[in-house]
């Protein structure tokens, strides 16, 4: 817009989310599946969190971020999907300038509390592997609950600050998101302001949020990898491989995702592709992440079932 134009701005109240499609039909589809889905990843990890909770085997370093990563896959796909389902089920999605950003602040904190807590559980299967002597001290309760903390307070200041960033964007028209919940690249294509500064702090969010996480894993794991491969027995190795593999699964899952999300901040408009990345940053994620970890760990399957049969753990 061009400076001449000032005057005729109006001020956005609202934004106006096109979904996942404008077919009506394909609405009332969509959204039975997508009900049906956020019912079934809410009662997984809510199952996860309560074996963790209610199984003494389980109550280890390991299983205590497995814990917490499972209440945040809950919190992090109730941001997005319950509002999504409202709008298939209305056939129209308006959302208040302040509900938009809202949404923008817990998913982003809950997005990056998530990214930061893989890492911790990253440096947790290090020590365990490479350093098992000394892991019941540099492993303690104390040190848990440090690590849980320093997550969460990095990512309320990343989410906080691009949140207090996109509120001082004009944003005069037009104001359709094509997406189904409100996020950076699509606010970004609606201003008529500079995102200049928002661009750089997406920047230097991403290296902290992403980046600095993504090498401190990658050097946890090739020490671990290093000190398996000197392990003799081929049970003992294909244990240890078997601990990691679980997390290294759901890291690349929430990077790949992660990442083709927020690659595309140069389109000039958004695209069915990007809906489809979001589908998988926002609910397939969370969805699959119980199933991995409990796919080759006896130990959570039993106490799944001891949680799903009332069955008492065994003393």
């Amino acid at each position: 817009m061009e400076p001449g134009d000032l005057g005729n701005r109006t001020t956005v109240t609202e934004f106006i989310l096109l979904g996942l499609t404008e077919n009506i039909g394909l609405q009332s589809i969509l959204f039975v599946v997508f009900f049906f889905a956020y019912i079934v990843t809410v009662g997984d990890n809510f199952s996860t969190l309560a074996a963790v909770l209610v199984e003494p085997k389980l109550h280890t370093p390991m299983y205590y971020f497995l814990g917490i990563l499972s209440l945040l896959d809950i919190g992090y796909v109730t941001v997005t999907v319950p509002p999504m389902l409202v709008c298939l089920l209305a056939h129209h999605c308006r959302v208040l300038y302040a509900a938009c950003l809202s949404q923008l602040f817990f998913f982003h904190l809950l997005a990056g509390v998530d990214c930061h807590l893989l890492t911790a559980m990253a440096y947790d299967r290090y020590l365990a592997i490479c350093q098992p002597l000394n892991y019941s001290t540099r492993m303690s309760c104390e040190v848990q609950g440090a690590l849980v903390g320093i997550c969460c307070t990095i990512s309320f200041i990343n989410a906080l600050t691009h949140t207090v960033a996109v509120s001082v964007l004009n944003f005069c028209g037009p104001n359709i998101i094509n997406h189904f919940y409100c996020d950076l690249p699509p606010l970004f294509q609606l201003s008529c302001s500079s995102i200049h500064l928002n661009g750089q702090l997406l920047f230097v969010g991403a290296t902290f949020m992403g980046v600095i996480p993504m090498i401190l894993i990658s050097v946890s794991y090739a020490h671990v990898a290093a000190a398996v491969l000197r392990i003799r027995s081929a049970e003992g190795r294909k244990k240890a491989f078997s601990t990691c593999g679980s997390h290294l699964t759901v890291v690349c899952i929430f990077y790949v995702t992660g990442c083709f999300n927020y690659m595309r901040l140069s389109s000039v408009s958004a695209s069915d592709k990007d809906k489809g990345i979001g589908i998988l940053n926002t609910i397939l994620s969370p969805m699959l992440n119980p199933v991995i970890y409990s796919l080759r760990n006896p130990d959570v399957q039993g106490a799944l079932k001891r949680v799903l049969t009332g069955q008492r753990p065994p003393s």
